[in-house]
């Protein structure tokens, strides 16, 4: 396990790593994630092994600090990813990221173009103000307090087994500012970053997720959408093969 310090309070955002051959690829979790838990049997799979693999937790999820003034914006998670590729010496990246991580590596890319030279994202928010049937912005509906005193406790019934495992692990204040600033979105919003930026952009939609909404646009603007068969928001879980062969290149 590695560490960065990510703010002016010493807060420190950590990953476990793997070492390998340049560039690195770095995996981001998604609201109430952690990336081992979610990434780690894609990398080692042989089609993708012996590269260099991060393994980041965003700040208030899982072996990361929860610091309790930080504000969780997508532009915060951002600079403190880049907080630890700084200190890991890691440059020209691909990201492989999963929903709100992938919103977060979008907002990286456009804040910070020199770490990143690749973007495979997993069903990565794109939008403000996702629907109601979004998990961001279910738990954005409460007040932050409400939320901490009363409802994260039913939320983590609510989920199922799979995602409370790590969502238990996430500070509760963390994820509720998390959940709210995933739902109020970048400046520009992560459509438009994602459209503009002049880098390798992989975005996997699972099958069971339904049609990516203006997939169209995405696609005019040099975006490659691979809609993932048998697979819903998770995609690495519902189908690591297609998963894994995006991250590789083979389409």
């Amino acid at each position: 396990m590695r560490q960065a310090v990510f703010d002016g309070e010493g807060s420190r955002i950590r990953w476990t790593e793997v070492p390998g051959e340049e560039p690195a690829r770095v995996y981001l979790h998604g609201l109430g994630s952690m990336s081992a838990a979610y990434h780690a049997h894609i990398a080692a799979r042989p089609e993708l092994a012996g590269r260099r693999s991060l393994f980041l937790d965003l700040p208030g999820h899982g072996l990361s600090d929860r610091p309790r003034r930080f504000g969780y914006t997508l532009e915060e998670h951002a600079d403190a990813v880049a907080a630890a590729l700084d200190a890991a010496e890691v440059g020209g990246a691909e990201l492989i990221a999963h929903s709100m991580g992938g919103a977060v590596a979008i907002v990286l890319a456009h804040r910070r173009p020199e770490l990143v030279s690749r973007l495979v994202l997993a069903e990565a928010n794109l939008d403000a103000f996702p629907p109601l049937t979004a998990g961001s912005s279910a738990i954005a509906t409460y007040e932050e307090d409400e939320f901490v005193e009363e409802a994260y406790a039913r939320v983590l019934e609510a989920v199922g087994p799979l995602w409370a495992a790590t969502m238990r692990l996430a500070d509760p204040r963390a994820l509720h500012r998390s959940a709210v600033g995933l739902r109020r979105g970048s400046d520009p919003v992560m459509r438009t970053i994602l459209e503009d930026l002049d880098i390798d952009r992989v975005y996997l939609q699972g099958e069971k997720s339904g049609e990516l909404e203006d997939r169209g646009l995405l696609e005019a603007a040099g975006v490659r959408v691979l809609t993932v068969t048998g697979a819903g928001h998770n995609i690495m879980f519902d189908n690591p093969d297609a998963f894994a062969a995006a991250v590789a290149g083979n389409l």
